[in-house]
């Protein structure tokens, strides 16, 4: 029969009990795990000059010969990779689906107050209770909270990059360690046909006290985790989908160096015109990824900005320009399905006289309220640019790569000028103001409903960049 794998590897942390289930692998007779082969302070173990016949030299001069030399060992090998090991060799484990994937997890507070402890007594492995050394772990919540967050981060990351690739892992808990019949079950699970009587117990448990005992401020850390959201309970759920860089939209001064990567429906028009102001002459853009790389290299020194609008302010102008009309850039198809299925207050064809300011402010409430079903995956319209979160645009554009500079709207009156004369500009034309929306401006709509209606809708956009009520 066909194996199922060329290779394995334990994605595991220090103190989670890696050892442990690498030695019971290794009972197995065409099983070898052969250890921390890409940890890069050593080779395999400490005091190893190389694993299989690799070098460390070697290894680290070119990692994939060694991940080479482990799928063509005798059985099936593998090895014990953790969040700080080499990264190089990462994008080849995680693709290839003939790598297996066996993860090992433990509670944090017990693989931080175990690595402690060994940190406090040199002590990182035991064969003989009769040498165990003892001490207590001082609990400090400030590294505590770094050593939980490389953790989850690294944690997150696996679980994204298996799923989009449809992939699936071995997940294994450090207390499943003491059960014979998981061991069998990975074994089963790598294509091996042979299994274990009982587990190989020369690896001790060096610190089976209950934390109470093994930690000196135990009540610290006790008033230190509560105060930690272990549930989350406290997010702003999000369900957008992950957006790319709308490359295509973002526009370069004719010789300033200077690049603008667009919110859509925040100030657009208005930036676009003081940068082609500052030059004087057309602006660049419809951009692809290569051209833009081009620009970047041919410009040293560059500088890229965007400019974040208020939610209810963007929201408005979305409605106004690609809603409620049905003028030139609307969204008519949409529009009609708003109307059909989502009952929206809106007119068939464009506003005319009888469309009075309680049928404009009915209209826009109705609008947020479609856009936060939309936003959460209620609503089969698609979640477009223009009132997608700005904080999923933003995250966004980080997918090929971030302005170094992120302005609200009423900073471009002074910001934009300064940004100029950084630039090499002595003088700079002043920022236009954005005008208001036809047929009413959101100073007439606004009130506290809408204002509410704003903070539910963008509830994500109002936590991350400390937006308050809109002030006109």
């Amino acid at each position: 029969m066909t194996k199922p794998f060329d290779y394995f590897v334990v994605f595991a942390e220090m103190r989670t009990g890696s050892n442990f289930l690498e030695a019971n692998l290794n009972v197995f007779p065409t099983i070898s795990c052969v250890g921390e082969a890409f940890n890069p302070h050593f080779i395999g173990y400490p005091d190893r000059e190389e694993c299989l016949g690799i070098s460390e030299e070697e290894r680290n001069r070119d990692p994939m010969a060694l991940i080479h030399t482990v799928k063509h060992a005798q059985g099936i090998a593998g090895f014990r990779f953790f969040h700080d090991h080499d990264p190089r060799v990462l994008e080849e484990i995680i693709s290839n689906p003939r790598c297996g994937k066996i993860i090992l997890t433990r509670n944090p507070v017990d693989s931080y107050v175990s690595w402690k402890i060994a940190q406090a007594t040199g002590q990182w492995k035991l064969t003989n209770v009769a040498n165990r050394k003892d001490a207590r772990a001082t609990f400090d919540a400030r590294e505590f909270k770094a050593h939980l967050d490389a953790l989850q981060e690294f944690q997150i990351m696996l679980m994204r990059e298996l799923q989009v690739r449809g992939q699936t892992a071995f997940y294994v808990a450090y207390e499943d360690l003491q059960d014979v019949g998981v061991m069998n079950g990975i074994a089963t699970w790598l294509g091996q046909p042979d299994r274990l009587e009982g587990l190989d117990r020369n690896l001790k448990r060096q610190n089976p006290e209950p934390l109470s005992k093994k930690v000196a401020n135990f009540e610290e850390m006790e008033a230190a985790l509560a105060g930690l959201d272990r549930f989350n309970l406290t997010r702003t759920p999000n369900f957008e989908p992950r957006r790319g860089a709308a490359v295509p939209n973002y526009v370069a001064s004719a010789k300033t160096p200077l690049m603008y990567l667009p919110v859509r429906s925040g100030p657009e028009d208005e930036v676009r015109a003081w940068m082609q102001a500052l030059d004087g002459a057309e602006l660049q853009g419809d951009f692809s990824q290569k051209s833009l790389r081009q620009w970047m290299r041919g410009n040293k020194g560059h500088r890229s900005f965007t400019v974040l609008r208020h939610p209810v302010a963007r929201a408005h102008h979305a409605f106004c320009t690609k809603i409620l009309t049905t003028g030139p850039g609307s969204y008519n198809g949409i529009r009609k399905t708003l109307r059909r299925v989502h009952q929206m207050p809106i007119p068939e064809s464009e506003p005319d006289e009888s469309w009075n300011l309680a049928d404009h402010r009915a209209a826009f409430l109705s609008f947020l309220d479609f856009v936060r079903a939309n936003l959460s995956g209620q609503s089969a319209v698609r979640q477009d640019a223009h009132w997608a979160s700005q904080a999923a645009v933003l995250q966004g554009m980080g997918s090929f790569a971030l302005p170094d500079l992120v302005l609200r709207e009423d900073e471009m009156a002074a910001a934009l000028p300064a940004l100029a004369r950084r630039m090499g500009h002595a003088e700079a034309p002043s920022v236009g103001q954005a005008g208001a929306e036809a047929p009413y401006a959101l100073g007439e709509v606004y009130d506290d409903s809408v204002e509410q209606a704003a903070q539910e809708t963008y509830a994500r956009d109002y936590l991350v960049f400390g937006f308050g009520a809109w002030a006109g």
